[in-house]
């Protein structure tokens, strides 16, 4: 009998504020321009991303009765 192997994975909204943090530091690398404006505006996608993830997986959410 073979024994299963599991990879255990990051939550999602972990891999979010990770991704957000990543596209911020190479926005502060980049001069003033479209490309930095387009990745700041990823980080914030990211970041309200995760924001939402944490709510819909929070205790407070109860579902109606």
């Amino acid at each position: 009998m073979k024994r299963r192997v599991f990879n255990q994975t990051p939550p999602p909204n972990e891999h979010l504020e990770e991704q957000a943090i990543r596209l911020r530091k190479e926005a502060q690398d980049i001069p003033p321009g479209v490309e930095r404006k387009k990745l700041i505006r990823q980080a914030r996608k990211a970041e309200a991303a995760a924001r939402m993830q944490e709510w819909l997986s929070s205790s407070g959410l109860q579902p109606p009765k």
